[in-house]
């Protein structure tokens, strides 16, 4: 059968600029970033939280999470968490993550030059596409080095930066609220992908401009 939310969908214009989160857009990787968070609340005294608990915290810097489950934590504590948290994610080896279907044929066929956006490390996220073999789709990486994270527009700005773009030329795709903000107060035309990890009716207060529910659908 087919879906009306995409057989309805407008038309989605070429641009000259793609900008694109990483987490819940190009890869499925909650269960190894859930589960290197699992692994540090094992070494403290924290409630009892769900991977769908956690999953909603994808795309935000670790300070939310933390800060939500440890309210009496010192900056000190937090920053200790982080970086534990960062070691076992990356000894993970992203065993348990995928490239969602399409990604790559959509970012052979799209025109454009591309830039990365994500809360993610500049290093990590470099890696991550060279291992997945996505990295040659790619004229820049940025990941949120010293820079506030999104929904802040720092790393937007910092990518538009790196390609040497104007705003206004600009997609920004992502699958969260915290994508679709970013993207407003960046000054870009923004677009929501609907199989992600985001919250879709949060992510319509922020009323993006394309919606799709496959990424083959921003080259078709």
């Amino acid at each position: 059968m087919n879906d009306a939310r995409v057989t309805s969908a407008p038309a989605i214009p070429r641009f000259r600029f793609y900008l694109f989160d990483i987490d819940g857009t190009l890869l499925d990787s909650a269960r190894d970033i859930c589960g290197a968070v699992q692994q540090v609340l094992e070494s403290t005294d924290c409630r009892p939280v769900t991977f769908e608990f956690l999953k909603g915290f994808i795309g935000l810097h670790l300070i939310e999470l933390f800060s939500d489950l440890f309210p009496s934590y010192t900056r000190e504590q937090m920053d200790a968490l982080i970086t534990a948290y960062r070691s076992l994610y990356l000894a993970r080896g992203h065993a348990n993550t995928s490239v969602y279907p399409g990604v790559a044929e959509a970012l052979a066929a799209l025109g454009g030059r591309k830039s990365t956006a994500t809360t993610k490390g500049t290093p990590t996220t470099r890696q991550v596409l060279e291992q997945f073999g996505l990295i040659q789709y790619f004229d820049h990486v940025q990941g949120s080095d010293g820079i506030p994270c999104k929904p802040a527009p720092d790393v937007i700005l910092a990518a538009i930066a790196g390609l040497g773009a104007d705003p206004k030329d600009c997609l920004m795709v992502g699958d969260s609220p915290a994508d679709m903000e970013a993207g407003r107060r960046a000054g870009v035309k923004t677009c929501a992908v609907r199989y992600g990890y985001g919250d879709a009716a949060k992510m319509a207060a922020f009323a993006p401009d394309y919606w799709v529910d496959d990424l083959r659908q921003l080259a078709s």
